[in-house]
């Protein structure tokens, strides 16, 4: 029976003696991690935050009737996922009706603590627009605590994942939202 057990560790003992060689022969554990994007990130005139996400933008103007925006959203503290990350720009004339659209999904599919994802958006506008609108939304998982739910008997945990819509009235405003 001793015997038994001296084998099955010398045996183990190989296993991962052969697992780690295998590692460091590849690279593995002197391989540097991903370069992590500071907070906040750099070079950005505009920002906006939420419950979960904060959002780095830069407006410009390529050409006449063209507005870009090219951003970052980042989740600085929330231990859940930001996932699905849509942006939409929209254009809004003085009549506040939508004149020009575009919208894109970030990146990344979902965005983890300390994490980031770029997203860019190319509206061709109308001429008429008064203003540029931004609207972002995603989902989130909630632990439910935040409101009131009628009708369940039990105190287990309930995840309710719900999408949430924000809207960034002038977002392309050279006084408002401007990174301080």
């Amino acid at each position: 029976m001793n015997w038994e057990m001296r084998e099955i560790r010398f045996a183990l003992l190989v296993l991962v003696g052969s697992a780690l060689s295998g590692c460091a022969a590849d690279g593995s554990f002197t391989g540097s991690a991903p370069q992590a994007t500071p907070y906040p990130p750099p070079g950005y005139s505009h920002t906006v935050q939420s419950s979960a996400v904060v959002l780095y933008w830069n407006c410009a103007q390529p050409e006449p009737t063209v507005v870009e925006l090219n951003g970052l959203a980042f989740n600085p503290w929330s231990s859940q996922p930001v996932r699905s990350l849509e942006v939409e720009l929209v254009g809004v004339d003085s009549r506040e009706r939508t004149v020009s659209e575009v919208g894109a999904e970030a990146r990344d599919r979902q965005i983890l603590t300390n994490q980031s994802t770029p997203f860019h958006l190319r509206l061709r506008t109308a001429g008429s627009e008064s203003r540029l609108d931004l609207y972002y939304r995603y989902k989130f998982q909630d632990g439910g605590r935040d409101r009131m739910l009628a009708g369940l008997a039990w105190d287990a945990p309930i995840l309710l994942a719900q999408q949430v819509q924000f809207r960034v009235r002038d977002a392309c405003s050279e006084t408002q939202h401007r990174v301080r």
